[in-house]
């Protein structure tokens, strides 16, 4: 039923954003995936202010749960802006979003808790819809030569 319901996500979502599901990234390391995409554009420029840029163009392997703008735009007023000027909290949610190692879509199961970056870990849901943190995931599996890309609605806050 799980791979039912992420092949039906991923078909659904390549239909619905195909700006984000790159049909070849071949060589691109995480960092490259995000950077060529419009949908990314607040990720990256948080991702630099971070200092985190060399670390996710680094050999990984990676799992990045990657907020689109719409996500980082969903946050409070002046919340980014805010995070922008706060290094330290700005690193401690990105790093919330990374788990070590290339964890596919098949590697999920309900209810599954996954270490991050940061030491903490998130909740993955299974179900309709696949869920971390509370966050949905809207495209899965884009894989890039150091890990892989799972796009999320919502930013995720540790806490």
């Amino acid at each position: 039923m799980f791979k039912q319901t992420l092949t039906a996500l991923a078909v659904s979502t390549a239909l619905a954003t195909p700006s984000i599901v790159l049909a070849d990234a071949h060589g691109q390391t995480i960092v490259d995936i995000a950077a060529g995409n419009d949908d990314f554009s607040t990720l990256v420029a948080a991702v630099s202010a971070a200092g985190l840029v060399e670390t996710l163009q680094g050999e990984g392997p990676f799992t990045v749960f990657a907020p689109t703008d719409e996500a980082f735009a969903a946050l409070p007023e002046g919340t980014v802006e805010a995070l922008l000027e706060d290094i330290p909290t700005l690193t401690a949610i990105l790093t919330y979003h990374v788990v070590p190692g290339a964890v596919m879509s098949g590697d999920l199961s309900d209810g599954m808790m996954a270490e991050t970056v940061n030491g903490q870990s998130v909740t993955i849901g299974v179900g309709e819809t696949v869920t971390v943190d509370g966050a949905t995931v809207t495209a899965a599996d884009i894989e890039a030569s150091n890990g892989v890309i799972h796009v999320i609605d919502s930013v995720i806050l540790p806490e």
